[in-house]
């Protein structure tokens, strides 16, 4: 095992923290790490975007426990280690007609990642999150005990380290369910919605489709506030792909991808540039159906290496807010009123509606509509960000943690009900004293 000092951050570049790396080659290594005393926690790919995966003491690495272990072809069951990649777990499952039941955003990202950010995708008023398919996990405790934790065995834990943020144990195993596809290819239908309120009637009039996800302009004002565009989507069957494609509907498109190479100057991001650059997407997108490719729909980012560049090299904030259904419209209303007259700069904007509460005792979702935006990271903007906060209490909602850097113990204990619950089974299995993180720390979990 490797052991060095190096800055660390995560996704957004912000904070940096200082840290002592652990790299364990093999699961034996990493419970007899967790056994030596101290206080760690575990990193994947680092796409968390703030302090979640950062502890000054002991960060520890979970890249090389990546084996996929076994796979059930009938029923579409995998188990793998937790640093496997979606990535390289999809580049195996997906030429075999598999793809996962849940995906963020992004493919980079470790399977126990998404298990310890409980991550959810454009299906959740459907499916659910990814804990929803998930049957058990292997987690190492703070002596380097393993125990296996599922709906029936230590199912405190599991509550627990679900969305759990790395903050029961360091997750080793995990056993969890796939779907079947019959192509790599999704039906999109794209609508304009020209204000939030017909946006959000798209969506709730689309509840039978599978996926759905807004690029809304945050920076739009008047009749137009709000304004969107929503993408639905299904996968694709044989029969509606391109002729040419029905021969191998399994074979995946070639992925080209360019990287930032510079970190951008401060104004590249500045109010005028989002402002134009909005107006020109939102007039670019073409109304009605076509197909397209898995990456394109899921990943769209992923394409562009080091896209955080873009933000300077001070990083970004990112924040995630949902607000129970019947208080969504109200509340974001109030808060796109406030980014436009702010001219808080954000192009990487995303509107879903969510279906019910997951089952972790720190999981984000909840049934209503969750808002996410990127904001470079200057003192004007962490003020905005903070005063955001306020209006999610405000409306009874809450913050994604996976995304979360500047949230206030108050502002956090409020929109998580089951926080006591969770600081309980920290206490019982004397998780407290051996796992944390920056997050954890800032946030008095």
């Amino acid at each position: 095992m490797t052991t060095h000092s190096a800055q660390l951050a995560g996704w957004g570049r912000y904070p940096v923290a200082d840290c002592q790396i652990a790299r364990p080659a093999e699961a034996g290594a990493m419970t007899r790490l967790i056994g030596g005393g101290g206080t760690c926690v575990a990193r994947g790919n680092g796409r968390s975007y703030g302090d979640a995966s950062l502890n000054p003491d002991c960060t520890i690495d979970a890249r090389r426990i990546d084996h996929l272990i076994d796979f059930d072809p009938a029923a579409g069951i995998v188990v793998c280690e937790a640093g496997l990649l979606l990535s390289d777990l999809i580049d195996v499952m997906r030429p075999r007609g598999w793809f996962p039941m849940v995906t963020p955003g992004t493919r980079l990202v470790t399977i126990g990642g998404m298990i310890a950010s409980d991550v959810h995708g454009k299906n959740h008023h459907g499916a659910g999150s990814f804990c929803d398919h998930l049957q058990w996990l292997d987690l190492a405790i703070a002596d380097g005990e393993v125990l296996r934790c599922s709906h029936q065995e230590n199912a405190d834990l599991f509550a627990a380290t679900c969305g759990g943020m790395g903050l029961t144990g360091i997750i080793l195993r995990a056993c969890f369910q796939l779907q079947p596809i019959a192509t790599t290819a999704i039906r999109q239908r794209t609508h304009h919605a020209p204000s939030l309120a017909e946006a959000m009637a798209l969506f709730e009039a689309s509840l039978d489709w599978t996926y759905s996800v807004a690029w809304i302009d945050c920076l739009a004002k008047g009749r137009n506030l709000g304004r969107s565009v929503v993408l639905l989507g299904e996968h694709a069957t044989v029969d509606e792909l391109p002729q040419p494609q029905r021969a191998d509907p399994l074979a995946s498109a070639v992925r080209r991808t360019k990287s930032v190479p510079i970190d951008f100057p401060d104004f590249a991001m500045g109010p005028l540039a989002v402002r134009m650059f909005n107006a020109c997407y939102y007039r670019a997108q073409r109304e009605g159906d076509a197909i397209t490719g898995l990456d394109g729909y899921f990943y769209p980012l992923d394409t562009l290496h080091d896209w955080n560049r873009i933000y300077g090299k001070r990083g970004f904030v990112q924040f995630q807010c949902v607000l129970p259904l019947a208080q969504s419209e109200a509340g974001l209303t109030r808060m796109l009123t406030m980014l436009s007259d702010a001219g808080g700069a954000s192009f990487l904007a995303v509107l879903k509606r969510l279906g019910k509460q997951s089952l972790g005792l720190l999981s984000f979702p909840m049934e209503g509509y969750t808002l996410a935006l990127d904001f470079p990271a200057n003192r004007q903007n962490l003020a905005l960000v903070a005063q955001l906060h306020q209006l999610v209490s405000e409306y009874g909602g809450r913050v994604y943690l996976a995304k979360d850097a500047c949230m206030t113990p108050q502002d956090f204990a409020g929109g998580y009900p089951m926080l006591t619950q969770m600081r309980q089974v920290r206490r019982n299995y004397g998780l407290d004293r051996r796992f944390s993180s920056l997050l954890s720390k800032r946030l008095e979990i």
